[in-house]
């Protein structure tokens, strides 16, 4: 997303009728439609097309967009694109111009090369979660995936590194990055303190080990965070508070003297803090020279009038789930060119397109190619409605938990069918099914096409 921001045309290729599996990451759903909010977070800015990676037609196409493209970036377990013959030394035979970057859990060597990773579990094994969470309590995972999204960033650094040096050799390259050696990365200081002091290090909640006071102390109505790093910021703080006579106690002067009296000196500034709102606080401190704010809800950082006045939240249109808010690219540039320019693709959006404009397809080869590969595989849908309800019926195909509908009192009618839309109704020549929600359990399958491994194409 980085790189689509940045103006680069972004082909995000998906598998044919499911596609990433961030779009079924749900609830919460946007607008009542099936579109997902974590997809809706990080997919703006690009195409989506649908391919079957494994049908001959499908590397084809790859293969033929490798050539046009100058980057490929992929996520799958290190040694599946070679099983496929996608992987960097095939593409680079027909590419050797190809930037080809591989983001994996754990690398493609080692004893852990195989397995599956995701960010928890890199964050577990690399030490993130054991230095996170308050003193003395259970380790903790950040509130978003921090080791993912590090990930992203050097991916992005190395991915332009890499064009760069393109420019004077002419050459592509293989770009490896993994969770866990980011996340291992990511540990700065507290890595170095140990490999070279031989410290264990410990959970401190939001307090900083090195530096006191560096926390978010209670206040009449939630929390603010106070960081003085320097003797004068401390004093301005005490200044500031009304209490000049901690600056002046000889136990608190120095940084180094506060952490060795931390507890003496945190105790006292908590029960200041403690008399005030966050509001309060915020203004006394305003102008001060100490870092400080308020520990914000998500609905107090989205309305800070300084989040509205840098124009950090943006609102378009999407093709299915209509007004739709993102939070734009945090940098900003002189000449411009980081921006939000489209909203998240629906499934195969862009497929005809992406093939006509890079691959030069004309409209007859592309209803060949969709009458090839013309195959409605019947997917088991469930029809929710309540007794005596004779409104329009809702149809999904996410799970239903059966003690739920039990609840509800709810009827469920299965029914195997061609794929529709979203809340679109069956035509009233199909039987409905009892299924385990009703009193006995029958399944009728109709006659169906048999699936063949050629390229689905969506749009």
């Amino acid at each position: 997303m980085i790189l689509s921001d940045l103006g680069a045309e972004v082909i995000k290729v998906e598998r044919p009728g499911s596609g990433d599996e961030a779009r079924k990451w749900g609830p919460p759903f946007v607008n009542k439609t099936p579109e997902t909010s974590y997809f809706i977070a990080l997919n703006r800015n690009k195409k989506s097309v649908c391919i079957d990676l494994k049908s001959p037609k499908g590397k084809h196409i790859l293969y033929e967009l490798a050539k046009t493209s100058d980057v490929l970036v992929e996520n799958y377990v290190p040694g599946k694109l070679c099983e496929l013959e996608l992987g960097y030394e095939h593409l680079r035979q027909v590419a050797p111009h190809l930037i080809y970057c591989s983001i994996t859990g754990f690398g493609p060597e080692g004893p852990y090369q195989s397995k599956p990773g995701y960010d928890v579990v890199a964050a577990s094994m690399g030490g993130f979660l054991h230095i996170t969470g308050p003193k003395g309590g259970e380790p903790c995972k950040a509130g978003v995936a921090m080791t993912d999204l590090s990930t992203g960033l050097y991916a992005h650094g190395a991915i332009l590194a890499a064009l760069f040096k393109r420019t004077k050799t002419g050459k592509g390259q293989k770009i490896d990055c993994n969770l866990l050696s980011t996340q291992v990365a990511s540990l700065i200081n507290i890595g170095s303190n140990y490999l070279n002091t031989g410290k264990e290090a410990a959970r401190w909640g939001t307090a900083h080990e090195s530096i006191v006071p560096y926390e978010a102390f209670p206040t009449k109505d939630g929390y603010f965070t106070i960081g003085a790093g320097s003797d004068l910021q401390f004093k301005d703080l005490c200044k500031r508070m009304g209490r000049q006579d901690l600056a002046d106690n000889e136990k608190f002067k120095t940084n180094q003297l506060r952490v060795q009296h931390r507890i003496e000196l945190i105790g006292t500034i908590r029960s200041i803090i403690a008399t005030k709102t966050k509001k309060e606080w915020a203004k006394i401190f305003e102008g001060g020279s100490f870092p400080n704010g308020p520990v914000n809800t998500l609905q107090e950082t989205f309305d800070d009038p300084h989040i509205e006045e840098i124009g950090l939240i943006h609102s378009m249109e999407h093709p299915v789930a209509g007004s739709i808010k993102v939070v734009g690219p945090p940098v900003k540039y002189s000449d411009g060119g980081n921006c939000v320019r489209s909203a998240p693709p629906t499934l195969g959006q862009h497929t005809d397109e992406v093939l006509k404009n890079l691959l030069q397809y004309n409209q007859e080869q592309l209803k060949e190619l969709r009458q090839q590969n013309d195959h409605e595989v019947p997917t088991l849908k469930l029809r929710l409605r309540k007794p005596k309800n004779d409104k329009k019926v809702q149809w999904t195909t996410e799970t239903v938990d059966n003690e739920e509908m039990n609840k509800k009192k709810s009827k469920c009618c299965c029914i195997y069918t061609k794929p529709r839309n979203f809340d679109e109704s069956s035509s009233e020549d199909e039987s409905d099914d009892e299924c385990e929600h009703c009193k006995g359990h029958m399944e009728k399958k109709k006659k169906k096409k048999t699936p063949t491994e050629d390229t689905v194409l969506e749009h």
